[in-house]
């Protein structure tokens, strides 16, 4: 157990001092092309995951609000 925490603790004092490490050092004048480029490409994933999404959505409503065939048969 000791074991354990000790190497989270490592770990998370690691991460912590690391994260300086990462920050960019200079100022951002805006976003380029191809940063544009991959937010579109993800937001094109997005919308069409969307459309399969609905549909199944739909097809669940229908069928929880319309009554079963096998019970309407049965009378």
């Amino acid at each position: 157990m000791k074991a354990i925490a000790l190497t989270s603790l490592f770990t998370t004092g690691l991460l912590t001092l690391a994260t300086s490490a990462f920050a960019a050092g200079f100022a951002s004048t805006g976003s380029g092309l191809l940063a544009w480029l991959f937010l579109g490409f993800f937001g094109l994933i997005v919308a069409t995951q969307l459309v399969p999404a609905v549909m199944l959505m739909i097809g669940i409503a229908k069928g929880v609000t319309s009554g079963s065939e096998a019970t309407e048969a049965g009378k």
